[in-house]
């Protein structure tokens, strides 16, 4: 089982990016995706999720409408695209695979983890 995030880099304030999460090893329909991202110096934090299964999404307060979260499951590859980007969105962002159905929001509720991707907003 392998987790790949990918598609940080470098933006301004108010652009924005899409990052990638491909799944590799097992059928996405049966799990949940999550994303996390940690700041310098801060905790790793819940950003979003979605259901595979369903469709359903969840995201933290300070992201809600301007993160969208989306899955393809035949590509196994969920995507997190993330406008109006601000300088606090700065962090190391990481996807996460839980076994299951449902919106888990912790760390210790995720079974797989990918190696993180680099968000840098800044003029």
């Amino acid at each position: 089982v392998q987790l790949q995030a990918f598609g940080g880099g470098l933006v301004q304030p108010g652009g924005s990016l899409r990052l990638s999460c491909a799944a590799s090893g097992f059928i996405l329909d049966y799990y949940s995706i999550g994303w996390f991202r940690q700041a310098p110096g801060k905790e790793r934090e819940w950003v979003s999720c979605i259901s595979s299964s369903d469709g359903i999404t969840d995201y933290v307060d300070s992201v809600k409408g301007r993160f969208t979260i989306s899955g393809d499951n035949a590509k196994k590859t969920v995507y997190l695209q993330m406008n109006s980007l601000k300088p606090e969105d700065t962090a190391v962002y990481y996807c996460a695979a839980s076994d299951g159905y449902g919106l888990p929001r912790l760390e210790d509720e995720y079974d797989y983890w990918g190696q993180g991707t680099q968000v840098t907003v800044s003029s």
